[in-house]
């Protein structure tokens, strides 16, 4: 979990913004504050600076019905910063302010074990795996959610300028590729993933299937999103809209297909519903588009079936 920095004007670079808004961000984050939106319970587990920042994001989760026991604060690191720009189609630049972050100093010892083999679903990212001790920290609680049967699912969420080299953030990111039960992946994911190869070939995703997952999904924006399990697989249409940031779409678009598996694992084995299941999904990223901001724009579950019963043109 992290603060945002976005610049009030779209379309200008970051030399260019004469002026940022704050906004709580960090894909875990907003996956949290999504689930519980939309009437879902959910906790979270990292680490902020000791320091009004800190407090800030660890309030914003208290506000929005997050269980935060999980979060830790450390006194000698600050709050990770991001400077996001908007360019004028409303896609994302970033600029990361983390030499060490707290977020990076989350150790073993810190984790709150209880919590997540209480839980149903246990969501993660990648950028958690860059550096130690949070590397260690983060395959400690997914081998403590496996061991205790919890569904494991998994955005890697591509930040390219955080690693070292492309080569060492496509090993890392499949480094725990097995893993998961559920994986979420976009286009240019899968691009870099295969080195090139095409996003919208069947055969090039089904290469990425691995034989414990139970569902790989792959997110196209504006365009909706495509599915495969074992059985089968498809495509769900998305919701046009008029994008004003993108921000938190894929993290509410994950909000929305958890919290519809939260209720009703067997959804994985049913097509009809799980075709259902991703409509809300998708609902749930075009709403956040149409405004500013992840945690703010992440909508309710009245929204979402309003936009769902009338398309929002």
């Amino acid at each position: 979990m992290l603060i945002d920095f976005v610049p009030t004007t779209s379309g200008l670079s970051l030399a260019d913004a004469s002026a940022f808004k704050k906004a709580p961000g960090g894909a875990p984050a907003n996956v949290a504050v999504g689930i519980s939106r939309l009437g879902g319970s959910s906790a979270f587990i990292g680490k902020v600076g000791e320091d009004e920042f800190g407090y800030m994001l660890a309030d914003i989760l208290k506000q929005n019905n997050v269980n935060n026991e999980g979060m830790r604060f450390d006194p000698g690191a600050r709050t990770a910063l991001a400077f996001v720009t908007l360019r004028s189609d409303g896609e994302r630049e970033f600029m990361f302010y983390r030499n060490p972050s707290a977020d990076m100093l989350l150790q073993v010892d810190e984790l709150d074990l209880d919590l997540i083999r209480k839980a149903k679903i246990f969501h993660y990212g990648s950028i958690s795996l860059i550096t130690e001790p949070c590397k260690s920290a983060h395959i400690a609680a997914a081998k403590a959610a496996k061991d205790a049967g919890v569904v494991l699912s998994y955005d890697p969420n591509l930040r390219l300028p955080l690693w070292p080299s492309a080569e060492n953030a496509r090993e890392g990111i499949l480094s725990i590729w097995e893993t998961a039960d559920i994986i979420k992946i976009s286009e240019e994911e899968i691009s870099f993933l295969t080195k090139g190869e095409d996003p919208y070939d069947d055969a090039v995703v089904r290469k990425l299937f691995h034989p414990n997952l139970k569902l790989l999904l792959v997110t196209e924006g504006a365009d909706g999103c495509r599915y495969y399990t074992k059985e089968f697989s498809g495509r769900v249409q998305g919701f046009k809209v008029d994008a004003v940031d993108t921000t938190g779409a894929g993290d509410a678009f994950v909000a929305g297909i958890l919290s519809q598996l939260a209720a009703d694992l067997s959804l994985l084995q049913k097509e009809e519903q799980l075709r259902d299941a991703l409509k809300f999904a998708n609902a749930c990223g075009a709403l956040t588009v149409m405004e500013r901001g992840a945690i703010p724009a992440l909508p309710t579950k009245e929204a979402v079936l309003e936009a769902m019963l009338k398309p929002v043109s």
